[in-house]
């Protein structure tokens, strides 16, 4: 499947799931870290079987591998990022929170583009000029 597609994909269950998300927690009267605990409780069943025969892998991935892994994927986005979503979600409209959220895209490509070593092009700094612009005009 091009990747194109599976972006597409991820961004419309992403947003799917924040709109069942919401709904759930305000319906079940849920703090945001149950919430979340539930989210990743399901994850983790799902995701360890379809993992499974990889796990293998992961002895030759190497300490720092796994360290980026753990802190910016287990501890920043997962954790932190995730207790920040859940608390935004359960304290304001939906159509205010899920467009500054999702701008995460924007901070991935700045970090790309200062430590990854990406090329700065006009195509990359007129897609992320318009991201600002969509997000404030969605969100305002």
């Amino acid at each position: 499947m091009k990747p194109q597609l599976l972006a597409l994909l991820t961004a419309a269950a992403w947003g799917l799931g924040g709109y069942f998300e919401k709904r759930g927690l305000h319906l079940g009267g849920l703090p945001p870290q149950v919430g979340i605990t539930i989210r990743t409780a399901t994850a983790l069943v799902v995701l360890g079987a379809i993992s499974a025969p990889h796990w293998k892998l992961v002895a030759q991935a190497g300490p720092r591998s796994l360290a980026y892994m753990i802190i910016g994927g287990g501890l920043v986005a997962g954790s932190f990022g995730m207790l920040c979503f859940y608390a935004a979600l359960k304290g304001a409209p939906l159509t205010k929170v899920m467009p500054i959220a999702f701008t995460s895209p924007l901070f991935g490509a700045l970090l790309a583009l200062t430590i990854g070593g990406e090329p700065m092009t006009m195509k990359t700094l007129l897609g992320m000029v318009l991201t600002v612009g969509g997000i404030v005009l969605l969100s305002s």
